[in-house]
């Protein structure tokens, strides 16, 4: 993969823009996940006025070890944030990077935003830092995320059992779905079969 400090410029889809983070964007996030109460939600992790400060740092910090590019999803038509997308877990070496730490605003979800988003940051990894696989983890319990991964395209490759602890001891198993380079064309293919249908 490529070094990453050429990939910091905002990225442009059809619908959807994706702005690198900044502390700029503190309130914007705090309404985006006030919209549907998300952080209420115990099985994802999307900040509100008492974590946005962390969420940010870690973010931005990832960002600084040159493992993570944090993006903040603006919708174009409206001009307004309506979440917020994560390149992490980069491993140059190794050509490996994941998408996380996506959430968008419960009136923009089952939209056209995600399928943007999604083809935007895949396009971003395999065609851009060249990356030979893109996983992407979610929560057991997150049936809809679950899903929404699914439909990507994307593989199941299993289930990493009391895989975290959060911060209330809950023990999270954690479900790994990835995307590798030779699968890429088709997927982008069907992602761009679903944009079509959103546009029209």
């Amino acid at each position: 993969m490529d070094n990453l400090d050429k990939f910091q410029n905002i990225i442009v889809g059809k619908v959807i823009k994706l702005i690198p983070l900044s502390l700029l964007h503190k309130s914007e996030l705090v309404a985006a996940s006030s919209d549907g109460n998300l952080s209420e939600l115990w099985f994802t992790n999307v900040p509100n006025e008492k974590t946005i400060d962390q969420y940010i740092d870690v973010a931005l910090s990832g960002k600084s070890k040159g493992i993570a590019l944090p993006f903040v999803v603006q919708d174009i038509a409206s001009g307004k944030i309506v979440g917020s997308t994560r390149l992490c877990n980069i491993d140059i070496d190794n050509r490996r990077a994941e998408i996380g730490y996506t959430w968008y605003a419960k009136s923009y979800q089952r939209s056209g935003v995600n399928t943007d988003c999604k083809l935007l940051m895949l396009s971003l990894a395999f065609e851009q830092l060249n990356a030979i696989a893109v996983e992407f983890r979610t929560h057991y319990h997150n049936h809809v995320s679950r899903t929404a991964i699914a439909r990507l395209g994307a593989k199941q490759d299993g289930i990493l059992r009391n895989h975290r602890i959060h911060p209330d001891g809950e023990l999270r198993d954690t479900v790994v779905f990835s995307i590798i380079e030779s699968e890429w064309p088709l997927v982008k293919k069907s992602l761009l079969f679903k944009q079509s249908q959103y546009l029209n």
